[in-house]
């Protein structure tokens, strides 16, 4: 089963993603693939912040900045679940990698292709994503089309996923389930 959580910046959809994979994860080999990277206080910080939140859980961390199909290379073999920690950092990796920029629609088919194949590989996979249309600032072109590739790319995930939860306030919220067929 895939699950895609989903939330604004501080809603709780982290901690909403990791209790929900604990559920379906009975039993089976836990990873957490991080893709976030360490570019400053901040950043490093919110990593040891999630390191913390999920100490204790017997998460298996891989850390996938890009490529997220590759972190199955690094999974034993049998039933596994997986949570993806967070679709809004790789894809950020994605684009701006190397110093460049790729096109949004580049950037829209490798995440979305790479969560699929790695997807194929899971028992369960938890996906969390931002969601980044909410504030209604205009930004420069760059940004602007990072988040064009996100609202994309959460588009496509949310069709390929059998259930959708959208995080609020710590409170998760059935926006799709396993009944869906939309």
């Amino acid at each position: 089963m895939t699950v895609l959580m989903i939330g604004g910046s501080g809603s709780g959809k982290s901690a909403c993603a990791e209790e929900y994979l604990l559920a379906l994860s009975a039993g089976k080999k836990k990873y957490y693939l991080a893709a976030m990277q360490a570019y400053d206080e901040e950043s490093r910080a919110r990593i040891e912040r999630h390191r913390k939140m999920r100490a204790g859980k017997d998460f298996i961390t891989i850390e996938q900045p890009v490529r997220i199909q590759d972190a199955a290379l690094y999974m034993e073999a049998g039933e596994k679940t997986a949570l993806l920690e967070c679709v809004s950092n790789l894809t950020a990796n994605e684009m701006f990698a190397g110093g460049g920029r790729r096109t949004k629609e580049a950037v829209t088919e490798a995440v979305v292709n790479g969560i699929a194949r790695l997807g194929e590989k899971l028992t369960h996979f938890v996906i969390v994503s931002n969601n980044v249309f909410e504030d209604g600032v205009v930004y420069d072109e760059a940004t602007t089309a990072y988040i064009c590739a996100m609202g994309r790319i959460n588009q496509r995930l949310a069709a390929m996923a059998d259930e959708v939860v959208e995080v609020v306030a710590g409170i998760p919220i059935m926006i799709k389930d396993g009944s869906d067929r939309r």
